[in-house]
């Protein structure tokens, strides 16, 4: 009896290592004899291609060491699905600048599209992206963004935040909900004309969305329910709740724009994103091309306030994380801070160029922490010849940022905190175009701008009142910390 048991459970692995062999040599195999002429990469496995390699490991970390051994350029799969990296300073500059529109697309992957119902610049492509980028860029410029306008929203919000910090005196707190209700509330006074109260429940809710959304898309979870949607959507309670609560931040969306159409006054400039949106939307209504609609407008806006929150609001928490790792480092932009702004009165964009130490280390955090290593994924456009090979139309495209950031060969010493990394022999802050945190060519970060005056103004406002000290351990990552904000005499 037990032979006959060993018998069977042999005889069926060997009919079920049969059945993936002969899936993966008729969907894998054929596909890479569609794709002849793609990178090189790792031999994918059946079924999952190389998927069990890449999140074995922090996915980008994997990239680089594939990069050393394949070059620049290489593949890698998803399933049966080709994703080709670009790693490297020349390789990204050449075809993300040098053939722009070629790979200026947008990978609509399943949390993405999900998440924003397909709709919004961000998911967007051809002509849709061109209609509603485009008018996201006039009218950010409008309420301030890259023009000093913005400063002073964004010192209004550096003051509250410096008084709520010292309203912890010598207590240990966490910085986190204090530092994403500022930078949350400059956006805010864009995109809805005002800023909000922390009791604020609709508040709540976009900040309780935008949470649940960034760590769904930033954890493995997120990253296998991209390559196996359906069945990851089948089981897991976490996206089941993420998309719940994205939904109540839909819903107070729609409110805030219906609210604009009952009141809405053509002969009045815009007082805000949302209305800009609602006075597009009237004047091509019109227009059977057009891509100002409702569902657009709705998910662009989303698209520009959950960015907008999350990035610079992690970057201020791994500042201030680092701040306390290297009080030496803290001491020193202490000290420049006192020379050039003094202690009665705060900090303008105008002290930047007389900050060079400062400005050096604000850089430094964002290169070293590496936010965003791959970026968002791209897709190929058009079938396209770059570096010899021949990349299908539709293709992912992964720039791989952290190549650039981490590369010894362009920077002084990539592989630690150094603010030297941005300073010259005479101390002075100097420019590296590798510096490409924000991504590059056509897809490159629209809230850029806005993300660069606020941290500025918020570090230094933060670090001209308070010297930070740790109550635990350090991780690279600032995922949750307690902190002491000790008052400046």
């Amino acid at each position: 009896m037990d032979l006959l048991l060993i018998l069977q459970a042999n005889l069926l692995s060997v009919v079920v290592a049969s059945v993936l062999f002969l899936i993966w040599k008729h969907t894998g195999k054929g596909i890479q004899s569609i794709y002849g002429r793609l990178p090189p990469g790792p031999t994918p496995a059946p079924v999952v291609g190389n998927f069990h390699q890449v999140y074995t490991k922090e996915p980008y970390k994997y990239y680089l060491e594939l990069s050393r051994k394949y070059g620049p350029v290489f593949t890698i799969w998803f399933a049966n699905t080709p994703a080709v990296v670009i790693a490297g300073y020349q390789a990204l500059k050449d075809s993300m600048i040098g053939m722009a529109e070629e790979f200026s697309g947008r990978l609509n992957y399943p949390l993405l599209m999900n998440s924003t119902n397909g709709y919004g610049v961000l998911v967007s492509n051809g002509n849709r992206w061109k209609q509603l980028r485009r008018f996201c860029l006039a009218t950010l410029k409008h309420f301030g963004m890259g023009r000093r306008s913005i400063e002073d929203k964004v010192k209004e919000e550096a003051q509250c935040l410096v008084q709520t910090f010292s309203t912890f005196a010598d207590s240990a707190f966490s910085p986190k909900y204090s530092l994403t209700k500022a930078v949350s509330n400059v956006i805010s006074s864009v995109i809805f004309g005002h800023r909000f109260e922390s009791e604020d429940q609709q508040f709540k809710n976009i900040l309780e969305g935008t949470d649940a959304y960034f760590n769904v898309l930033s954890s493995p979870l997120g990253q296998v329910y991209n390559v196996f949607p359906r069945l990851l959507g089948l089981f897991s309670g976490q996206l089941h709740d993420m998309f719940k609560v994205l939904e109540k931040v839909r819903a107070h969306l729609r409110l805030e724009v219906e609210a604009r159409m009952k009141t809405l006054d053509l002969t009045s400039p815009p007082q805000d994103f949302l209305e800009a949106c609602v006075i597009k939307i009237e004047e091509e209504k019109h227009n059977p091309n057009t891509e100002f609609n409702f569902d657009n407008m709705l998910s662009t806006a989303w698209n520009l306030f959950s960015a907008g929150i999350e990035t610079t609001s992690c970057t201020l928490r791994q500042g201030l994380l680092l701040m306390m790792k290297y009080p030496d480092v803290q001491a020193r932009v202490q000290k420049e801070i006192d020379v050039v702004v003094g202690p009665d009165r705060w900090p303008s964009l105008d002290d930047r160029q007389n900050l060079p130490y400062t400005d050096a280390v604000i850089h430094e955090i964002q290169r070293s922490m590496d936010l965003t290593p791959t970026a968002v994924p791209h897709k190929m456009l058009h079938d396209t010849e770059f570096n010899n090979y021949l990349i299908p139309k539709g293709t992912i495209i992964l720039p791989l940022l952290s190549s650039v950031l981490s590369d010894p060969k362009l920077w002084k010493n990539p592989d630690h905190f150094d603010p030297n990394n941005f300073l010259d022999e005479e101390g002075q802050f100097k420019k590296n175009d590798a510096f490409v945190v924000f991504g590059m060519g056509k897809r490159a970060c629209l809230g850029e701008a806005l993300a660069r005056v606020e941290l500025f103004i918020f570090f230094t406002s933060l670090l001209q009142h308070f010297t930070f000290k740790a109550t635990q351990a350090f991780g690279r990552v600032p995922l949750s910390y307690e902190c002491f904000a000790v008052r400046r005499a």
